[in-house]
């Protein structure tokens, strides 16, 4: 039976993915409890005894635990910030392509994609790498989310101020413009200049709509809408990523509508003249554990979405 192992598993993350591991019988679960959750010794067994271990941990704890795994068996994934654009990691977005797929299936190293940034590549990896946008492209960006995005301690913010009316109109965030997913936004989807980005914060638990707007004149070789809808079509089509027509609910787009969900939707609006892209999923589940748990699947040759909630 594989054995896996959390570390980290009382932050947000890591305990949604403890939570839903515990329930699955086909996998011998270890988490580390009591003193022993810090006994970097007792951390490090567990990791080398592990099959698969899911790292859920700040980027610099991440990056320690990586360097205690000495045997070459062991497959880490890893939900921090820490590896996203590392050589000999594969990224953790399998519906990119064939190649993305099978670097998932046969990593040892595997890299679980940022919420916002999921939702971008999602968006803007197939338009680069099949000539509709040049690199040089310069794009903008706006990602809604719901607090629990913010883990622990913006949830109980959330929850226990609940008087508070700075917390219950959407809040603007990143506003340096130097937010931490914008380096594997830029990366993975081989754009030159990173995206005006704009996440937003707002008073719902879980949820998440990632938009970008194109201005048509941007698109080469005569490509338009149209062909936008088609390329997604051919590439999204598996229960966890779909294109999905007109997805919309009399003219609005909720953030909420995939809450509690794995899967993602694509979709396309807008005109001839000006474009919109749109990803909506669930910042915990297709932005966090439910890829995690996607990208485990792969690796042990199960069904990309076996107990994935769809």
């Amino acid at each position: 039976m594989t054995k896996v192992f959390i570390d980290g598993s009382q932050g947000t993350t890591g305990l949604k993915i403890f939570d839903r591991l515990s329930k699955r019988t086909d996998i011998e679960l270890h988490v580390l409890t009591g003193d022993d959750r810090k006994d970097p010794e007792a951390r490090k067994k567990a990791l080398n005894e592990a099959d698969i271990a899911f790292l859920c941990l700040p980027d610099a704890a991440a990056t320690e635990a990586v360097e205690w795994v000495e045997n070459d068996h062991t497959v880490i994934l890893d939900t921090s910030t820490a590896h996203r654009t590392s050589p000999g990691w594969a990224y953790g977005f399998p519906e990119l392509s064939d190649a993305a797929f099978q670097n998932v299936k046969n990593g040892k190293r595997i890299a679980v994609p940022g919420c916002h940034a999921s939702g971008f590549i999602a968006l803007i990896e197939p338009l680069v790498q099949n000539g509709f946008l040049k690199p040089e492209t310069y794009l903008s960006c706006t990602s809604l989310t719901g607090y629990s995005g913010g883990g622990k301690k913006m949830i109980a913010q959330y929850e226990t101020e609940t008087d508070n009316p700075l917390l219950k109109a959407p809040r603007v965030y990143g506003l340096s413009q130097q937010h931490k997913h914008l380096k594997e936004m830029v990366a993975v989807t081989g754009l030159k200049t990173a995206p005006a980005f704009c996440p937003i914060v707002a008073p719902f638990y879980s949820g998440m709509l990632v938009t970008v707007v194109l201005d048509a004149r941007d698109l080469q070789n005569g490509k338009t809408a149209d062909d936008i809808k088609m390329l997604y079509r051919s590439l999204y089509n598996t229960s966890i990523v779909s294109y999905a027509d007109a997805p919309d609910e009399e003219g609005f787009l909720s953030a909420a509508k995939l809450s509690t969900l794995d899967r993602m939707e694509i979709s396309v609006f807008g005109n001839s003249e000006r474009i919109l892209l749109a990803a909506r999923y669930d910042n915990l589940g297709k932005g966090a554990s439910g890829a995690a748990l996607e990208c485990m699947n792969i690796v042990m040759g199960l069904d990309p979405d076996y107990g994935l909630e769809l």
